[in-house]
Order: structure tokens, then sequence, then C-alpha cells
């Protein structure tokens, strides 16, 4: 795509089935400030509609960081009103990638921290180096966090850890957060992106409209008593009969072969 301002902030690159966006401010450890924020809602957009892609997956440019915060420089000024609105754009950045119907892999290759720990959170997955660390540091600033913080984390982690997170404000290295289930793998750094791209694939290769109703369940169900999301899970299970891949799916395994997808 031409060259533009958005274009040099997010970069965007497919490998087949699998778009790789990556914030690309590795000067500024790819810090989110209201641009960013823009620029990547318009990515994410753009890989929802392009039905070429089915993974995306979420980076950072340079060694150090994924994202290691909100732009603080952009936030100093900002008044209460604008402090909100701010949120308020991240928060819409983060919901429109947790609800993308596309799996959406965190490739998290440094610092985590803060805002970056959200964008990572939005995030399905989550593939860590072992040098990354996250938190959400916030308090440290006299503030808390904006982006969703306090509610994802409180999901993936649980009250507890949530709590001394937050409160504390001291990041945790890969391994802890696995412990706590903020990352689903943690590899050595060396190995990521290949070991982040080989999972990329194979859900590439997956069925696209099973894999969005997964999706759908749990990000329903997480919101909703077990009664409704039992019966959510059922009407997409029945959903699934009227696929093209379902049936492809089943025949391929009675006749001990590997399935072609298309989606349909």
């Amino acid at each position: 795509m031409p060259e533009t301002a958005a274009s040099t902030i997010v970069t965007v690159a497919d490998h087949a089935a699998v778009r790789v966006i990556t914030v690309n401010r590795p000067d500024k450890l790819n810090a989110l400030n209201a641009a960013t924020l823009d620029a990547l809602f318009a990515a994410f957009e753009a890989a929802d509609s392009d039905p070429g892609v089915r993974c995306v997956v979420l980076t950072g440019a340079g060694e150090k960081a994924f994202v290691a915060g909100a732009d603080i420089s952009e936030m100093n000024t900002l008044t209460p009103v604008q402090g909100r609105d701010f949120s308020l754009r991240g928060q819409r950045l983060m919901r429109r990638i947790e609800k993308l119907g596309k799996p959406v892999i965190a490739m998290v290759n440094g610092f985590a921290l803060g805002g970056g720990l959200e964008l990572a959170m939005c995030c399905h997955l989550r593939i860590a180096s072992d040098r990354a660390k996250v938190g959400q540091p916030e308090v440290n600033l006299g503030l808390i966090p904006g982006f969703g913080g306090t509610q994802r984390l409180l999901r993936l982690a649980g009250r507890a850890a949530t709590l001394e997170l937050c409160l504390v404000g001291a990041p945790v290295d890969a391994a802890r957060a696995l412990e706590l289930g903020i990352v689903n793998r943690v590899v050595a750094a060396a190995e990521l992106h290949d070991e982040t791209m080989k999972l990329a694939n194979q859900l590439a290769a997956s069925a696209p409209l099973a894999l969005r109703g997964v999706l759908d369940c749990v990000n329903v169900g997480g919101e909703c008593g077990i009664e409704e999301g039992l019966e959510y899970e059922t009407a997409q299970f029945g959903l699934m009969f009227s696929t093209d891949d379902m049936r492809e799916g089943t025949t391929a395994f009675l006749e001990r072969r590997k399935p072609a997808f298309q989606g349909s």
C-alpha cells in the first residue's frame, strides 16, 4: 500500500493467509498514541474485510518491546474530558480486535506494559518471548489502566493477580505471566517468530467459520450465565451443519485425508 503516516507507524505484511500487523515506533518502544490507535483500528478493519486473511499476528517492531505502554508524552497534557476520550479510543480498538471473527495472536517480543499488555490481552492467543515482561504500571503514574486492563486481566488471571499487578504496578517476567494465565506459551526469543508463525499457519488452515463460531461462543459465554452460554453454543453448533466446511471436514476424516477448508 502507498507510504503514508498511518502505514509507517503500523505496517502490514501478508504471508499467505496470515497477516502480520506491526506497531512500528521502535524509537518510542512502540508506545500507543492516538494516531497509532487509529492506524491499528484501520488495519484490523481491513483484515476483517479481506477474505484472504484467515489469521492475524500482532507484534511490535524491534527487539525491546511489543508495546511498552501508552504514550506518556501525549497523555501528560490531557484534560479530564480528553483523557476519557483517549480511554474510549483505546477501548474501541481493543474491542475491535477482541470481536474480530478471525484468530489474532499477540507475538510478545519484549515489554508489554500498560496499554501494551491491554493490547496483548484483547488478542485471542499470546505467545511470549522468554525475555518478555508484562505489567500494569499505571498506578506509578497516578493513573489506572484505561484500555480495559482491569477487566481483561481479571478474566484471564483472576482477582488476586489483577489486584497485585494493578496495585503494586511491578512487571512480571514471562514465566510468571504463563503461571498466571496471562500468556498461553513462552518460547526462547530466537524461536518466537517461527513458533508464532507455525501456530498462525495452523489456524489459517483450519475451518474459518468454525473458528469464528468458537470465538463468538467464548466472547458471548464469558459475559453471560451458563444457561445462556450453552444455548448460544448449541445454536452455533447447529449452524455449522449448514456449512460446506463441515461436510468437507467430516468427509476428510472418514476418508483419512487432510481437509481443504474454503470458508463456506
